[in-house]
């Protein structure tokens, strides 16, 4: 069953399980904790849209130079090194300035390690096993997306209002993390001089990139225009009359859903097809949505939530490996930091417009457009492509 599955990847998923530990046990808290030190909404919305640019920034800038150096674990290291600092520093102030720089640290953290962490687990695998490696992967990770909620929730069952506590425990998995990540090797063991590349030259990717990849990167982000963050999915399952600890098990079902079908998706979109795979999880997304625009019943609401984990099985993983296949060997790592980094500064869009939308007509006229606009783009897949995964 896991025999495409190399100690690399294992290990890679490993780190992810436990980080994603860490950082999803603080996934309910951050909001209570800021509230309890007396930040409202805005500060916080503020805060967490410029940590969001930065990361955008650094996914786009890292990629490249991990493509330069051809090198990845470097930044992997200290991608998580960064990420495990900032959450005492976070926990462990009441000051503001403080509170964004461990804000802009993990999201720094987080930029500097993805599109070289996806780099190296594509070298680590084929043409015919990709798919698999990264649904392994995503299974893994967010079986810690799981694990850390459910930390969370029972340890403020039995210490209410004990949030410093939780960012002092991040720091225990967050050591594993480190650890794990010094047994890491890198594929490409020639050490490459690059040629000196300026600043500018590390953001341009999209001037030299296959115009197959580009074509794919404008569909996606137009998609990413309308898939607004889950939190609003949330508050829908909110509004229907769940109380708050049914709507964070609510959560921790879908993720455990996301969990145990990314794996077995990607061993299956190997063998029928990538894009296929994709369109599959597209349909998800807008039956969920429009689900979940025409009911306030929460029985249907639950049943929605769950069914739209597989969306997540369905793309997350094979939506990078769709990209990685469009690139040239040795620009992986630029090809996922670009359409990481402008994804990151779509979703603020999508997120301000979501909210707009919510506000000004209601839920259901966000929910609707938005899964309108999805099964619109699966269909224009369907269309564009007939046969069964072409990977250029």
């Amino acid at each position: 069953m896991f025999k495409n599955i190399t100690r690399a990847v294992w290990i890679l998923s490993i780190i992810s399980l436990l980080n994603d530990i860490s950082s999803e046990m603080l996934y309910p808290v951050i909001p209570l904790y800021l509230k309890q030190i007396g930040y409202g909404t805005l500060l916080i919305g503020i805060l967490e849209g410029i940590a969001e640019c930065i990361s955008g920034l650094t996914k786009i800038y890292v990629g490249s130079v991990s493509d330069t150096f051809q090198r990845r674990t470097p930044f992997i290291q200290w991608g998580y090194f960064l990420s495990m600092l900032s959450r005492p520093i976070i926990g462990l102030s009441s000051f503001v300035g403080l509170i964004f720089l461990g804000r802009s640290m993990d999201k720094i953290g987080k930029g500097i390690r993805t599109s070289s962490r996806d780099a190296l687990l594509a070298d680590e695998s084929t043409l015919q096993t990709r798919a698999e490696v990264f649904g392994f992967h995503r299974s893994m990770d967010t079986i810690g997306a799981v694990i850390g909620p459910l930390i969370a929730i029972v340890f403020l069952h039995f210490y209410p209002g004990n949030y410093q506590a939780i960012f002092l425990i991040t720091i225990l998995p967050g050591l594993f993390v480190l650890l794990f990540t010094f047994q890491l090797k890198d594929k490409n063991t020639e050490r490459v001089v690059p040629q000196k590349v300026s600043i500018k030259e590390h953001f341009s990717y999209y001037r030299e990139a296959p115009k197959s990849y580009l074509s794919f990167l404008y569909i996606m982000l137009i998609f990413t225009f309308v898939n607004s963050s889950d939190i609003f999915l949330l508050l829908k399952a909110k509004e229907s009359g769940m109380s708050e600890s049914g709507v964070l098990t609510l959560y921790m079902c879908f993720n455990l859903v996301f969990a145990l079908f990314a794996f077995p998706v990607g061993k299956l979109a190997d063998r029928f097809g990538k894009i296929q795979m994709l369109i599959t999880g597209l349909c998800v997304y807008g039956i969920s949505y429009l689900a979940f625009a025409f009911t306030s019943n929460s029985l249907v609401i639950v049943g929605a939530f769950i069914f739209y984990g597989l969306f997540y099985a369905f793309t997350q993983g094979i939506i990078k490996v769709l990209f990685i296949e469009k690139v040239d060997a040795h620009k992986k790592s630029s090809a996922i930091g670009l359409y990481d980094g402008l994804n990151s500064f779509c979703l603020l869009i999508a997120n301000a417009v979501a909210g707009f939308v919510w506000y000004r007509f209601g839920s259901a006229y966000m929910l609707a457009y938005s899964g309108g606009i999805s099964l619109l783009i699966a269909i224009y897949f369907l269309c564009l492509y007939p046969k069964k995964n072409p990977a250029k």
